[in-house]
C-alpha cells in the first residue's frame, strides 16, 4: 500500500493534498496533525475522504507544540491521536520518541538564521516509560496500533548529537512496532540496509524519502539505497504501508504540474522496486 503524507505538502491546504494523492494514484494519505484545524477535526476529515475518494490510512501525532484543541502533554497527545485515528478509519498512529531535554530557540537580528539548542533540564522520562508500556500493552488501543519512529541526528557547531531517548538501532528494538524513517537514518550516516536488517522484525510502517545532506528528498535523488531497501522488504513479505514523506521543496510546491509529475515519479519508483512475491 502506497500512501502520501500530508507533511509532504504541509504548505498546501489539506483538501488540495488529498485531491492530488487521489489524482496521482496513491492508496490513501497519512495525516500529520499540525496547527491547522483541518488536520484534526474528525467530521471535516471524514467528509474530505469521502468527497475526494481518498482513505486516511494513518495519523501522525504532532511534533509541534501550541496546537489549538490539542494536548501539550505527549502521552495525552498520542492518546488523542488514537482517538482521531479510530474516528476517521485509520489503523495506525505514528509517535515520536521522547526528547531528552527542554529546548530554547535563538534567532539572530542580523540574519534569518535560527538556532534551536537544548536547555540542561531533563525531560521526557515519563513519556518514554509510557511508550514502552504502551508497546507491551498494545491491545489497549483496540484496532489502532501505535508505532514509534526513529529520529534524526542534530548538529550544533558541526557536532552530531542525539536529541532523543532510545534512538539507536539496538535501543529501538525495545519497541514492538517501529516506523522506519529512511532520511532520519541518513542523518546519522548509518548503513540503511544494515539498520533495516537489524530492526526488520519490528518494522510495521515505512517513511520513505532520500537524503543528500538535506532531509526528505525524492526517492532516487539522494545517496540512500532505497531501491534495494524496497526490494528486500518485498522479499521479506513486508505487509505495512510505504509512506512517501518528502518536503514541499522536493516536490516543487507551487506548480501543480510539477508536483503531479514528481509525485507520479515517486509512486512509480515504489511500484517498480517493491514487488511482493507471488
Amino acid at each position: 500500500m502506497f500512501v502520501l503524507s500530508t507533511g509532504s505538502l504541509h504548505n498546501y491546504a489539506i483538501q488540495r493534498t488529498f485531491s492530488l494523492a487521489h489524482e496521482v494514484g496513491f492508496d490513501g494519505v497519512e495525516v500529520i496533525v499540525d496547527p491547522r484545524w483541518d488536520t484534526h477535526q474528525p467530521d471535516y476529515l471524514n467528509a474530505l475522504r469521502q468527497s475526494t475518494g481518498t482513505p486516511i490510512r494513518s495519523i501522525h501525532a504532532p511534533f509541534l507544540t501550541g496546537i489549538d484543541g490539542w494536548e501539550e502533554d505527549p502521552v495525552r497527545s498520542v492518546e488523542h491521536g488514537v482517538e482521531l485515528a479510530r474516528a476517521v478509519g485509520a489503523r495506525l498512529v505514528v509517535a515520536h520518541l521522547s526528547y531528552r531535554w527542554h529546548w530554547i530557540g535563538l534567532s539572530s537580528s542580523f540574519s534569518h538564521a535560527r538556532f534551536v539548542l537544548p536547555l540542561p533540564v531533563p525531560r521526557g522520562a515519563d513519556y518514554a516509560r509510557w511508550l514502552l508500556e504502551c508497546e507491551q500493552n498494545e491491545p489497549a488501543n483496540g484496532d489502532v496500533r501505535v508505532a514509534v519512529e526513529n529520529m534524526p541526528a542534530r548538529r550544533t557547531l558541526g557536532v552530531r548529537w542525539n536529541p532523543c531517548r532510545f534512538n539507536r538501532p539496538d535501543e529501538l528494538l525495545r519497541f514492538r512496532s517501529l516506523v522506519l524513517d529512511t532520511t532520519h537514518v541518513g542523518t546519522w550516516d548509518w548503513d540503511l540496509l544494515d539498520v533495516y536488517e537489524r530492526c526488520k522484525s519490528r518494522v510495521v510502517h515505512l517513511h520513505l524519502s532520500d537524503y543528500d545532506g538535506r532531509e526528505h528528498r525524492l526517492p532516487g535523488s539522494g545517496r540512500l539505497p532505497l531501491a534495494e531497501l524496497l526490494r528486500r522488504m518485498a522479499c521479506d513479505g513486508y505487509q505495512g504501508m510505504i509512506v512517501l514523506e518528502t518536503g514541499p521543496q522536493a516536490l516543487c510546491a507551487g506548480n501543480d504540474a510539477n508536483v503531479r509529475q514528481r509525485l507520479g515519479a515517486a509512486l512509480a519508483f515504489c511500484r517498480e522496486h517493491f514487488r511482493p512475491q507471488a
